[in-house]
């Protein structure tokens, strides 16, 4: 016991590792500390850290390393570029009639969210498969309609993501690689398809859309050709936006690019009118292309043996999943979609949301959307947060990328570019988690949205990707 009193009789040294709080303690009691920022690898589950080591073998490590550059050079270059406008089932890779398509892994209809629901049910009534919701409802439940993730058509969905056959699509084509992505049209925010809302409002908007928007666009792509995507979104993070869910200089920089040849098309005056006033009227518009631009980028890395950077994140509002360039296309690791928080619309608290829902967080898989946040400081009045929490936000992802933008960059970090190729091994051993942000639907279908805000993807999706990997390459 005399020792111990000797030891605390001494001037004390203390390194305090982990929990901040001892630290804070001491630095209140005036006693000279050094903080260590740790934690233990993989949060301390034995079994994730274990297939870590295994993966982390120098040999095997250098693999991965090797296979990692090579993912970062093709997503760095990429060219995603819009090529025209078509209809769905007939441009999508593998569209049938009897096709719904939907945002996240795949899900079959009695495990669906109710906004999933309420637009595939809203989807059967706009193509003329049924009369009402009853009708509907049977029909997607009577084993005869295909659904499949959206991912595994070359397309992508905001939201609910449902893509039916005559629903009118964006066509973009990554240049450097020679492979395409689908997206349709966005309809604009509340109470829409996307959203779960199923109502004659909902389709009198889907039907004017392919028989009036449609040809529009489709006759003013001819006239203008191609347009570069790549250049708006390097274009739109210097102006305020991050291409997810803030895309008011992003849309506004398509409309330059297409209303001279709207304007000069041989059609009726209010044709033109009401397709301009439409987009322009519509600050999301550009998701809907910023979305398969990501898409067409992130593709091309799926070959690449040894890679253990994200191909894909994407949620159903049931199931969140990913995809490991390294392992395939075809196989999916999931985990349970997880609640947003963020800021509700007058009427609605958390009580009323879905679980986290929509393909749109391609965008962060590329590299922009919440990676970005830091660039588009006006976002977290729309999810809530502070100017701090953007920047710290777009920080953090550094730590858990294998590289940076080239032509995605953020003012607000001296133009770094922005953190790029998220790699699973850095989101075990850090237990940082991607940042997403995203709007929310109502639980119930037929309500549309409710609210926006911040959300990550759950960490038994990554573990169950890293076991995987292990198995496969260890």
């Amino acid at each position: 016991m005399s020792k111990l009193n000797d030891l605390f009789a001494k001037e004390l040294h203390v390194v305090n590792f982990g929990i901040e709080s001892f630290y804070k303690d001491l630095e209140s009691q005036r006693v000279p500390a050094v903080h260590v920022d740790w934690k233990p690898v993989a949060g301390g589950d034995k079994v994730a850290a274990g297939n870590l080591r295994k993966l982390k073998k120098p040999e095997l490590l250098e693999k991965i390393q090797e296979a990692n550059k090579e993912a970062l050079r093709r997503i760095l270059a990429a060219q995603p570029t819009i090529v025209g406008v078509g209809i769905a089932g007939e441009v999508i890779p593998g569209m049938t009639e009897d096709t719904i398509l939907h945002a996240g892994p795949p899900i079959t209809w009695d495990r669906m969210c109710g906004p999933q629901r309420g637009a595939v049910m809203g989807g059967l009534i706009y193509e003329g498969r049924a009369k009402d919701i009853a009708e509907a409802e049977k029909l997607a439940a009577s084993g005869k309609i295909k659904f499949d993730p959206c991912h595994m058509h070359s397309a992508v969905g905001p939201m609910a993501g449902v893509v039916t056959y005559h629903m009118p699509v964006w066509i973009l084509e990554n240049k450097a690689f020679g492979n395409r992505a689908y997206c349709t049209f966005n309809e604009g925010l509340g109470k829409v398809l996307r959203f779960g809302a199923c109502d004659e409002e909902v389709f009198e908007r889907l039907r004017w859309m392919e028989k009036k928007l449609y040809p529009v666009l489709r006759d003013a792509m001819k006239l203008k050709g191609e347009i570069d995507v790549k250049v708006l979104i390097s274009k739109l993070l210097q102006m305020g936006d991050e291409a997810h869910n803030r895309n008011e200089a992003g849309t506004s920089l398509l409309i330059r690019e297409l209303v001279p040849s709207i304007m000069a098309l041989d059609i009726p005056e209010q044709d033109k009118i009401d397709a301009f006033n439409f987009i322009n009227g519509n600050n999301h518009t550009f998701l809907n292309i910023s979305m398969p631009a990501c898409k067409c980028t992130m593709d091309p890395i799926f070959d690449i043996p040894y890679c253990t950077v994200l191909a894909t994140m994407c949620r159903n509002g049931t199931d969140f999943g990913i995809r490991i360039a390294g392992l395939g296309p075809n196989k999916w690791f999931t985990g349970p979609a997880e609640m947003v928080k963020g800021l509700y619309f007058p009427g609605f608290d958390e009580c009323d949301a879905a679980p986290d829902l929509g393909d749109s967080c391609i965008t962060e898989t590329a590299g922009i959307g919440g990676f970005c946040m830091a660039a588009a400081p006006a976002i977290v009045q729309f999810v809530g947060g502070q100017v701090s929490d953007a920047l710290n936000y777009s920080k953090t992802m550094y730590e858990i990328t294998v590289g940076e933008g080239q032509s995605y960059k953020i003012p607000a970090l001296d133009f770094r570019g922005s953190a790029t190729g998220i790699d699973l091994l850095k989101v075990i051993e850090t237990g940082i988690r991607p940042i997403i942000n995203t709007g929310i639907a109502h639980k119930d279908y037929g309500v549309g949205q409710v609210g926006a805000g911040i959300v990550n993807p759950p960490e038994e999706c990554f573990k169950k990707a890293l076991a995987a990997c292990a198995e496969e390459w260890a």
